[in-house]
């Protein structure tokens, strides 16, 4: 018997339950398509990329300074392959969407 499916996380804003089930439900070679808004200074634009998916991971890293282990700060990444068979992967925020293609 296996228990509660773990829970997907971040340090910052943990991912909405609508993302979280799209996430569990991506199977390796399942192609996909992120959505994100990008901030530099005042200019905000969205971007999209789209690939199949490979798995979802956490980016762990820790400040540049030396302070307790606590300090780590774990996002949500998704590891895909785009068409051109690179191989890439993105760190999701509490605004990224994530869809799952036909095919």
């Amino acid at each position: 018997m296996t228990g509660p499916p773990e829970p997907i996380y971040s340090s910052t804003r943990n991912p909405s339950p609508e993302l979280v089930a799209i996430l569990r439900s991506l199977r390796p070679g399942q192609p996909i398509e992120i959505i994100q808004t990008v901030r530099v200074g005042r200019k905000v634009w969205t971007t999209t990329v789209k690939g199949k998916f490979r798995s979802l991971r956490y980016l762990v890293t820790g400040l540049a300074t030396q302070r307790v282990p606590d300090d780590d700060i774990i996002v949500p990444t998704v590891h895909f392959t785009k068409d051109n068979g690179e191989l890439s992967s993105v760190t999701l925020d509490e605004q990224s969407q994530v869809r799952a293609l036909g095919g």
